[in-house]
């Protein structure tokens, strides 16, 4: 089950991991599961606090096919300066115009907001098998790896949103059963 604000588990710093054992890679498929299990919309990432344990643990899966990958004690070395919104085309066809892509959160369900990540990172982190890496990120996979970053500090999308003075919406079913974004007023 993932865990949704207001709970104070989404927003306190988590422990870090001494070692890789039974109990961890048993967190690990406990998160894999909740990630497989999410629906409309479909999950990106997870983070440990999402499901309720305070370790330093996320997992990614950027498309429904990928693999899903282990990030353990994960640290952000080094962040491009470049921020930029995440673009997907309005239609599939060449030089078809580009629409913002919208930010959410599981723990925090029907809300979006517009935010700007760093296009490229680095991150260390251990892998499954107990492993020190370092890998660089870019595109949507960077901002997964920012957002779910964040959860490991304490810190939810929202509060991005709003430093960045940017808006955040809700999705309101009409009478026909349809779902529109609204703005939600702050």
């Amino acid at each position: 089950m993932i865990v949704s604000v207001p709970n104070p588990i989404l927003t306190a710093p988590v422990q870090r991991i001494k070692k890789v054992d039974k109990k961890i890679l048993q967190i690990v498929d406990q998160m894999k599961q909740t990630l497989k299990g999410t629906n409309n919309p479909k999950g990106v990432g997870l983070a440990a606090p999402q499901i309720g344990i305070p370790l330093s643990i996320f997992i990614t899966r950027p498309k429904e096919d990928s693999p899903m990958d282990v990030f353990i004690n994960p640290e952000i070395t080094w962040k491009s300066d470049k921020l930029a919104e995440l673009f997907r085309p309005k239609d599939s066809k060449p030089g078809a115009r580009k629409e913002k892509k919208l930010e959410g959160c599981l723990s925090i369900p029907d809300v979006w907001g517009h935010l700007k990540r760093h296009t490229k990172i680095k991150l260390r982190y251990m892998n499954i098998k107990g492993e020190i890496k370092e890998q660089e990120f870019e595109g949507f996979m960077a901002t997964i790896v920012q957002h779910e970053v964040d959860h490991l500090n304490g810190i939810l999308f929202t509060k991005r949103v709003l430093e960045q003075k940017q808006k955040l919406y809700k999705i309101e079913k009409d009478e026909k059963g349809g779902e529109n974004l609204v703005e939600i007023e702050i």
